[in-house]
């Protein structure tokens, strides 16, 4: 009997320390991370994917049909405006020219003799008026034959870049066709698509000498080190995507940028005493975001909140919180509405560390 209940005790016991065991196991699972959001002054960047336009690009074509016979200048090369780049043969416009240029000395040396015959009355006034008119006549055809001669010198309009050729020396050239094309990439025009509600956003808030400042991430993620500023936002939207263009103008002194890269348009905007919460602290229902907030008796109540910006893992709150707020950091799938838990609060500056926060 006294075996009996020995064993009896034991079991006892085992079962008080397994019950306190698992107690203290339950205990140990209900405490969790708390924080408060933070007043901070930061700044909201927005990017946008743009397409890199020189402020000139044309293209170059033979004025008339004939042979090509000299290219003055090389696939990439920067030429002056002026400079003679393409030659198509020009023996058929050269000699026409001669003609009417002897044509036309011709014609006034005959005004000349007729007219002193007009101011001696040796001959009527009428006389000298179709003799004059005979003279306007090869001058007029003068001037077009050195338009044709003119056709086959190709000079630069502007200063730019040489693309690559499309036609080699001693090709046969049939008048439009493409020769090449020149770029002028002294500025860069930036495109990029912004949604309706931004720019309803940008419109209501710029005024007529407030210019928005823009910078340009380049394809090697490296920043382009001269900032740019919107001038022009085209007329209508698209209306497959909602978005409208914006163009934003760069100077390019060093050339760097050239026409047909890619990049993104980065906007930032200042925000003075932002509150902001980790990401991680939300979750959605049905499109909207809510927190869990700790009240003065450790119960989690589920709240909506509404978001002004999203920063890199930070929210920017504009709505639904105060500073004093207690919130739940970790473990949000492991609570429900209305449940007590036991918290450790940990200090918003400290959380903020661990994460990636561009405020000042």
């Amino acid at each position: 009997m006294k075996f009996i209940s020995t064993i009896l005790a034991g079991m006892f016991m085992l079962a008080l320390v397994s019950c306190h065991s698992e107690h203290e196991h339950k205990e140990v699972e209900k405490q969790f991370l708390v924080t408060s959001p933070i007043l901070l002054d930061t700044n909201i960047t927005r990017d946008y994917v743009c397409q890199i336009r020189a402020i000139s690009h044309i293209e170059l074509r033979a004025l008339d049909r004939g042979y090509l016979q000299d290219i003055f200048v090389d696939e990439g090369q920067f030429v002056k405006k002026g400079k003679l780049m393409f030659q198509i043969m020009p023996l058929k416009y050269r000699a026409e020219f001669q003609k009417a240029q002897a044509e036309a000395s011709y014609a006034e040396i005959e005004y000349e003799n007729t007219k002193m015959l007009a101011d001696s009355n040796v001959i009527s006034s009428r006389q000298l008026a179709l003799v004059k008119a005979k003279w306007e006549k090869a001058k007029a055809e003068l001037s077009v034959t050195e338009v044709e001669l003119g056709f086959t010198e190709i000079h630069a309009p502007f200063d730019g870049i040489m693309d690559r050729f499309q036609v080699r020396m001693g090709s046969l050239l049939e008048e439009g066709e493409l020769l090449s094309t020149l770029s002028d990439n002294s500025q860069m025009w930036v495109y990029f698509n912004v949604p309706e509600a931004e720019y309803l956003d940008y419109m209501s808030e710029i005024n007529k000498d407030s210019i928005m400042q823009v910078k340009l991430l380049m394809a090697n993620n490296k920043f382009f080190p001269y900032n740019g500023h919107v001038e022009a936002i085209e007329a209508d939207f698209n209306n497959e995507t909602g978005n409208i263009a914006f163009r934003a103008t760069f100077p390019n002194p060093d050339r760097l940028l050239r026409h047909g890269e890619t990049g993104t348009v980065i906007i930032s905007d200042k925000l003075n005493d932002a509150l902001i919460i980790p990401q991680k602290t939300t979750f959605e229902i049905l499109d909207k975001i809510f927190v869990f907030v700790i009240d003065e008796n450790n119960i989690v109540k589920s709240r909506e909140i509404k978001i002004a910006a999203e920063l890199p893992h930070l929210f920017v709150v504009e709505s639904g919180l105060k500073e004093t707020d207690i919130i739940l950091l970790e473990g949000l799938r492991k609570v429900r509405n209305n449940d007590k838990i036991v918290v450790e609060f940990q200090k918003p500056e400290s959380v903020m560390a661990n994460l990636d926060l561009y405020a000042e």
